[in-house]
């Protein structure tokens, strides 16, 4: 994969698409991956980790509502990874990510991921480069073990958004009662560290990318849950699953 810049990607949607209709698209989708999960879950021979990435208020937990939130939730697993317990910093950094990866069958999404460990750990000085690098070889190997060896796969999701469009959505939550509760004054002091954040997101994207990432336009959601949708269509369609039919006694 090529380095990506990020400030040379828009955060919008190409203007010749129509809105209305890439919305009736993505309704189309959603009713075909309620099938297609049904299937992947009967057939129990592969896995999904959808991983989620991007800055405050890039519309992470919209995502997982929105277009995941339509699937069976029996088949639909989500982990949010926040500051580590005591318990999980006095083991290495992948052990509370590895037990939540995915068991055959079923769909995980990860509302963030390992990725913050190199990531605010790193804005925030708390590791080294050194470590760093370490860590994106580690993480490497280990999505390289669920790929090769439990049929697992990878889509990784940056949601693109501007820091216009970040600012507006961290001021509804200060304004909209519906919001509120997602208001964290600790948002708008992270915002300040934007460049920083860009430099190892892109740094990110050129050491870890054998499994490749999508950056996706997120100042629109329409456009955003259209994209995510779409791939993970693409890739469960592209395994081409079999029912298995009656179970032999």
């Amino acid at each position: 994969m090529p380095n990506i810049k990020l400030s040379a990607i828009s955060t919008r949607a190409p203007k010749s698409l129509n809105k209305e209709k890439i919305k009736a698209k993505t309704t189309n989708l959603l009713a075909e991956l309620n099938e297609l999960q049904n299937l992947l879950f009967a057939e129990n021979k592969h896995s999904i980790l959808i991983v989620v990435q991007g800055m405050d208020a890039s519309g992470k937990d919209g995502v997982t509502r929105n277009v995941f939130g339509k699937l069976n939730p029996q088949g639909v697993r989500v982990e949010s990874f926040k500051v580590p317990t005591a318990l999980e910093l006095s083991h290495d950094f992948l052990w509370r990510i590895h037990q939540h990866a995915p068991p055959k069958g079923m769909i995980q999404i990860f509302n963030r991921s390992h990725y913050e460990d190199i990531l605010v750990t790193r804005v925030h000085k708390l590791i080294d480069d050194e470590i760093a690098v370490k860590r994106m070889s580690a993480i490497n190997d280990f999505e390289e073990l669920l790929t090769k060896h439990n049929n697992t796969h990878i889509l990784k999701f940056y949601l693109h958004i501007s820091p216009e469009e970040q600012q507006v959505r961290l001021k509804e939550r200060i304004n909209d009662p519906t919001k509120q509760w997602k208001y964290n004054e600790n948002d708008f002091a992270e915002a300040k560290h934007w460049k920083d954040y860009m430099k190892v997101y892109e740094d990110c994207f050129k050491n870890c990318n054998i499994i490749p990432w999508t950056i996706v336009p997120a100042d629109q959601n329409w456009f955003k849950e259209y994209i995510i949708a779409d791939l993970l269509h693409k890739t469960l369609t592209s395994l081409k699953m079999q029912y298995p039919g009656l179970k032999k006694s």
